[in-house]
């Protein structure tokens, strides 16, 4: 079970790369928009995270369920707005750090809110 869980984080971190990395990309663009980088990134964080979450729960492990609502939230969000933008020619630069301030929130809350696992 330490196997796919590991397999699962490493999935989810490559997401959220993926996603930051789309968003850091275009940061000094004039003309900002949601490319391929944050979509699929966006939704690989948010299925891998899910399918984490599943993991550690089906393993019994003690889960920080506030920090998993938080994230799941921010992540849903984050989602959201990505895929509602998608098609867009371009996106407002407010959208825009709406969308990496959410990201890297998220990434902060993963890292500083301290729990066993999740």
């Amino acid at each position: 079970m330490e196997t796919l869980r590991l397999v699962i984080l490493f999935i989810h971190l490559l997401g959220m790369a993926a996603l930051f990395g789309g968003l850091v990309a275009q940061a000094s663009a004039p003309v900002k928009k949601v490319n391929a980088a944050m979509r699929d990134g966006s939704g690989t964080a948010f299925v891998a995270g899910l399918a984490a979450v599943g993991v550690l729960e089906a393993d019994d492990a003690d889960l920080n369920h506030a920090k998993i609502a938080v994230k799941l939230v921010i992540a849903l969000v984050v989602l959201g707005l990505v895929m509602a933008n998608t098609r867009k020619e371009q996106i407002s630069n407010a959208l825009f750090g709406t969308i990496l301030g959410l990201t890297v929130i998220n990434i902060a809350v993963a890292v500083f809110w301290s729990s066993a696992h999740a």
